[in-house]
């Protein structure tokens, strides 16, 4: 049960951080299952937070580093319906050994930084660090 309570932690501040990127809005293109969006491009994908479903998020991570430490994490893997090819991981939060809130917010920079605008990336280096 601690996991499950640590893991809704860590997406409830994921999900804040996301939400709290210049340009950033929340969406449910698929029902409860909801996405954090930049330039009406999917730049996280949340999940369902309900409790039906294992809580996890989905980034897009490029670089070769970030991407290769994601697929790291305890039951991390390439996301479905293709996305994997295109650098999209899958990081389960309830997993025993999952990241930290910190390394995922990191994740989720990244995931932002690559569909952002660059207006948008200006502003976000001009705010404080979490």
């Amino acid at each position: 049960m601690a996991a499950a309570k640590q893991a809704r932690t860590v997406w409830e501040r994921v999900r804040a951080y996301a939400l709290g990127l210049p340009g950033a809005v929340e969406e449910f293109p698929w029902g409860d299952d909801a996405v954090a969006k930049v330039n009406k491009k999917v730049f996280v994908f949340l999940g369902v937070s309900d409790g039906t479903h294992p809580l996890r998020v989905t980034v897009k991570l490029t670089a070769g580093e970030s991407h290769a430490h994601a697929l790291t994490a305890p039951g991390a893997q390439p996301a479905g319906y293709g996305l994997g090819k295109a650098g999209w991981v899958l990081i389960p939060l309830e997993e025993k050994g999952a990241p930290a809130a910190d390394l995922v917010c990191d994740w989720v920079e990244e995931s932002y930084r690559a569909i952002a605008t660059k207006r948008l990336i200006a502003e976000l280096d001009t705010m404080p660090r979490r």
